[in-house]
């Protein structure tokens, strides 16, 4: 069943690292079967306090979300992100 990972960005610490992890995460997704369907788009809030931005990857189930998230290649990139920002993620299965 088809599962999405949901960023949602609370505040920027550090836009260096950042911009080092927005320039090197496209090469994490080589091999894996994911879909980006939103990146930073412009958002109406409906509800609550608006993130700086949201990102949502869509994948052919939890296990090929998951196999992304733990890879190699995306634990190395992940680090600038978590040096540069706060951010909430999910990961959400489909209906």
């Amino acid at each position: 069943m088809t599962a999405y990972i949901v960023f949602t960005r609370e505040a920027t610490t550090d836009q260096s690292e950042l911009d080092a992890y927005g320039q090197a995460v496209a090469k994490s997704f080589a091999g894996h079967p994911l879909k980006v369907l939103t990146a930073y788009g412009s958002q109406q809030v409906l509800e609550g306090t608006p993130p700086e931005g949201v990102v949502i990857l869509e994948f052919p189930d939890i296990e090929a979300a998951r196999a992304w998230y733990d890879s190699p290649a995306y634990q190395e990139v992940v680090k600038h992100r978590w040096n540069g920002s706060s951010y909430r993620v999910v990961i959400v299965q489909g209906t």
